[in-house]
């Protein structure tokens, strides 16, 4: 697999460097149960640490007059590429209707044993000790302040807990837990990726659609939004997830990686009058943007901190953990620098990532992620705003901000809070 890929690697080397550009080689390493199924409804992959993962479905009923609605093939382009339409119909469905997402890559770690809270407090920026069945967004911290991952945790018991990370991070993950397991604590970290498949349910009528499967009280009431349960959904017994990376109504369902296909139908078969239709890595993209939701190895990094990030709200202050004198001594300075989400008022060009920003007719940064907000209206695209003398909230409404895309500035408009939905009354209801 290396020798096949580094070949390719090296023949890339001189040729424009495409947005999203996929490799060709080593390809086919890790595939979910429903791999052939998707293959069937016109899924066009990616690969993403050995996983293929759908990018886009292509369709012939994009309500538009595309001409490549229906190939898989990708065409690259630094403008707007042969998927464009296809991603547009699979945002929408998550905004208007309901979406399916294969998220089965998605790495999956358990903490457990009776030291497992304590572990566990000491790495995370948030606070872990929470009522079983409670969902919690947290950082993994090193001691200079920075993101060594961010990762949601599910308390699944007394003495047990799962962490739901990225797909390129569960062996980073796993090693980092482990390495921070002290001689005397009583506990073990584990990777069950293998064992479960993921399936995102997301969108206005997730609800009506699961209830259509499952006796379990799925209202917001009995199950509200950051918690978890075991449910049984068709013939399957699986945890849902009342948590969401897209800013609707949804649920992630963690599915024994055997049960997979099974649930899958369930929900084609029960789904097709309320909207569903499949959604590829591309709309999860979109649509996290428009909510500002961060993404490792774009926003966030061991060079990052969560204040930089605007991300404070997710940590304890009054816990220790790695990273926290470092990040309290950063707490009381001015920040040199601070993640925005920008909104590009041209509805015309799209965002790829690393544009240069403009405020005031000073550079100031680079977009770190971008895509194609359909929901506002135009691309959408996140950055880090730089200022030697400090920048706040003020800093950042005050200037006038241009994003260079392909040699020609577009006037832009800075976000703190998320452009879509920010009372987040969509994901509450």
């Amino acid at each position: 697999l290396l020798r096949d890929r580094v070949a390719e690697v090296l023949g890339l080397h001189y040729q424009a460097a495409w947005p999203n550009r996929e490799f060709e080689t080593a390809r086919g390493v890790r595939r979910s149960p429903l791999h052939d199924r998707l293959v069937a409804q016109g899924a066009a992959f990616g690969a993403k640490a050995g996983w293929e993962r759908p990018n886009w479905f292509a369709r012939s009923n994009t309500g538009s007059d595309d001409l490549y609605a229906d190939q898989v093939v990708p065409e690259y382009s630094f403008e707007r590429q042969n998927w464009f339409e296809n991603h547009k119909v699979e945002h929408q469905a998550a905004r208007q209707k309901v979406a399916i997402f294969d998220q089965t890559g998605f790495g999956k770690l358990v903490c457990r044993g009776r030291d497992s809270v304590n572990v566990l407090q000491r790495l995370c920026g948030n606070n872990v000790d929470v009522p079983i069945g409670k969902t919690v967004y947290t950082g993994l911290f090193n001691e200079r302040g920075g993101f060594e991952s961010d990762l949601t945790v599910i308390r699944t018991g007394r003495e047990e807990f799962q962490l739901i990370t990225g797909t390129s991070q569960p062996v980073h993950d796993l090693d980092w837990i482990r390495r921070h397991i002290g001689p005397g604590d009583h506990a073990e970290a584990l990777d069950i990726t293998n064992s479960l498949g993921v399936l995102g349910v997301m969108g206005p009528n997730a609800r009506n659609l699961l209830n259509r499967l499952t006796d379990a009280d799925l209202t917001d009431a009995a199950f509200p939004f950051g918690t978890s349960q075991q449910i049984s959904v068709g013939w399957a017994a699986v945890r849902a997830v009342r948590i969401t990376y897209v800013g609707e109504l949804g649920w992630e369902l963690h599915v024994p990686i055997e049960q997979m296909p099974s649930v899958y139908d369930a929900l084609w078969q029960n789904g097709e009058d309320l909207g569903l239709i499949n959604a590829g890595h591309y709309a999860i993209n979109s649509l996290r943007l428009e909510k500002s939701y961060r993404a490792w190895g774009a926003e966030l990094s061991p060079d990052d901190s969560p204040l930089e990030a605007g991300l404070g709200f997710a940590i304890d202050w009054t816990k220790a953990f790695i990273g926290r004198e470092t990040l309290t001594k950063q707490r009381k300075l001015p920040l040199k620098r601070m993640l925005v989400t920008f909104v590009v008022n041209n509805p015309a060009p799209v965002l790829w990532g690393s544009e240069l920003i403009y405020r005031d007719e000073k550079p100031v940064g680079y977009t770190t992620s971008g895509s194609y907000g359909f929901s506002v209206g135009g691309a959408i695209g996140m950055g880090y705003v730089n200022h030697p003398g400090g920048v706040d909230s003020e800093f950042i409404k005050a200037g006038r901000y241009e994003i260079d895309i392909n040699g020609t500035r577009f006037t832009a408009t800075p976000h703190l809070r998320a452009p879509y939905d920010p009372a987040r009354t969509r994901i509450l209801s």
